[in-house]
């Protein structure tokens, strides 16, 4: 079941997809011999293009993480809640389906299935696949209006389920540097953090804790920690002074992506971004 063809199951404002050719060329030789860590997991682009057969994901956002662990133990049930929201797509349907989450009684009354079924389907139909909340925690994305949106995915899923299963794969919900804990020199760690933006020009409301220079300051140390346990640590930003700072002692690669989620619609397409190697 489990192929060279898995891919995310979700949209997520910078994703990794396109940048997948340029990543490849930095990674370490005989890859699969590492255990691979993504503290940051998103979409899991990364992690699904290079399929480890032992790897701890993280993601602070619990809901994202709720998806992963339901499509590993509930494959079926989330495909059958999924064709449900398929049938009954559309934008009346959405703003009910979103808002959900507005009583929190009614939102924690769901089951693992329906809330992950809920995110699934939330991004699917909402616009430009934009994960965001506003501070309260709550998605506030509009309708997208698509004429046939992929809400059910249903071979992607469980090929997706059937590699999650037929391999050690952690998958976890907490802070990015109690992931790590457990790093040692046979590690690779993949970091794609939310992108330093001193402009506020690039998205980042995937949660509503935010992560800005002190977070960026307290990742750097963590990956700065982990190369000197011997891991190797690859990491994706922003190309900014501040960063470029940051990481001066470290190898610093620039590459382009094209983005099409901005604040600032001058910066939508090709722009440049920097990925740090600890090796």
């Amino acid at each position: 079941m489990v192929g060279s063809d898995l891919k995310p199951y979700l949209k997520w404002a910078g994703g990794k997809r396109q940048l997948l050719p340029e990543i490849r060329k930095h990674l370490p030789e005989d890859i699969q011999r590492y255990t691979y860590y993504e503290p940051f997991v998103g979409a899991g682009a990364v992690f699904f293009d290079l399929q480890p057969k032992k790897a701890v994901i993280n993601d602070y956002n619990t809901q994202l993480i709720l998806t992963y662990q339901v499509i590993k133990t509930q494959c079926e049930a989330l495909i059958q809640a999924l064709q449900e929201y398929a049938r009954n797509n559309n934008k009346a349907y959405y703003y009910q389906i979103r808002d959900l989450d507005r009583d929190s009684r009614s939102f924690q009354g769901l089951s693992d299935v329906e809330k992950a079924a809920r995110l699934i389907f939330l991004n699917k139909t909402c616009y430009n696949g934009l994960y965001r909340v506003n501070r309260r925690g709550l998605f506030n994305t509009p309708y997208g209006n698509y004429k046939n949106p992929a809400i059910c995915e249903e071979q992607v899923l469980k090929r997706i389920s059937a590699y999650l299963n037929a391999n050690e794969v952690a998958i976890m919900n907490h802070d990015f540097e109690a992931v790590l804990s457990s790093v040692q020199d046979d590690s690779f760690i993949y970091f794609d953090p939310p992108y330093h933006s001193p402009q506020k020009t690039n998205f980042t409301a995937y949660q509503a804790v935010g992560f800005g220079e002190e977070e960026q300051e307290r990742l750097r140390n963590v990956f700065t920690a982990a190369a000197g346990l011997g891991a190797k640590c690859l990491l994706s930003n922003g190309d900014t002074l501040f960063i470029r700072e940051l990481y001066k002692n470290f190898k610093i690669q620039t590459v382009q992506a094209k983005r099409v989620i901005n604040a600032d619609p001058s910066r939508r397409g090709l722009i440049n971004e920097v990925l740090i190697k600890s090796w």
